[in-house]
């Protein structure tokens, strides 16, 4: 295997792990600067108020993305297996 064929084939494994991470890390962004804000504001430093709806909100993205996953993890394989294929 050539090293040009490795470093492409790293770069497509990097580039398909930011696509399948990005929904779950968005959202926790997002539930963690709108816990953040809301204790803020009330000033309450309570630590379980940040800690329980972010993972509920990640576990409930991860519900609804696993068609997404699974459709970017099948092609990203399909890819894989045809590349082992033409391997000289």
């Amino acid at each position: 295997m050539e090293p040009l064929q490795v470093m492409e084939i790293a770069r497509e494994t990097v580039w398909v792990l930011l696509k399948l991470s990005l929904p779950t890390l968005v959202v926790a962004l997002l539930v963690g600067l709108a816990i953040s804000l809301l204790q803020a504001l009330t000033q309450i430093q309570e630590p379980t108020l940040s800690f329980v709806p972010k993972i509920i909100a990640v576990f409930i993205t991860m519900l609804l993305s696993f068609s997404y996953v699974g459709s970017i993890m099948g092609e990203y394989f399909e890819h894989l297996v045809s590349a082992m294929i033409h391997l000289e």
